[in-house]
């Protein structure tokens, strides 16, 4: 299951970078997760969007 930002994203552009999938994209208001590429960052310690996201708006989709 991938990730998914809620509309409390406050468009700071901290996530996108942090993708090690490439799975993030700035979308007209707030960032979107491509569910197709979004692994969770599978076999990392944490997920990394979600370590650095300032409005915790980043769950589970």
């Amino acid at each position: 299951m991938a990730l998914y930002i809620t509309e409390e994203c406050t468009y700071c552009a901290a996530c996108e970078p942090e993708c090690p999938v490439d799975a993030i994209s700035a979308g007209d208001d707030i960032y979107f997760i491509d569910p197709n590429l979004c692994n969770e960052c599978e076999g990392l310690d944490e997920q990394s969007c979600v370590a650095v996201c300032p409005a915790e708006c980043i769950v589970q989709g």
